[in-house]
């Protein structure tokens, strides 16, 4: 069991953890409105919503940029890599993760979820 405890907790992939979570405990109805306190959908969540995203994500000093510069989901879908590495004017490392693994992906997801 031990090696389970240690799977769930990702750093790189915070949604799929809570998936996990949800599946383990066997909550999955329980919480199908919310995830982590926001709407599952990006596009839904307001600025507050994506600065706790990445503040939960571990960018705790990034995330004040989105909230300076009032990023809401349907925004955070609309960002192109450039704006994330020169917009929000952030340290390229941190820039480079928060694109590639979680502004992508999220609007990957998003994309994925309206096209069917």
């Amino acid at each position: 069991m031990r090696g389970v405890a240690e799977v769930k907790e990702p750093c790189s992939l915070p949604m799929l953890s809570v998936d996990m979570e949800h599946k383990e405990n066997g909550s999955v109805g329980v919480k199908n409105s919310m995830e982590n306190g926001r709407p599952p959908d990006p596009a839904d969540w307001a600025v507050m919503d994506v600065v706790n995203y990445f503040r939960t994500a571990g960018f705790e000093e990034q995330a004040s940029a989105f909230q300076e510069q009032e990023i809401d989901g349907k925004s955070l879908l609309l960002m192109t890599r450039n704006d994330v590495l020169t917009g929000l004017q952030l340290k390229l490392g941190p820039a480079l993760k928060i694109y590639e693994y979680h502004v992508k992906p999220l609007q990957t997801k998003h994309l994925k979820n309206n096209s069917s």
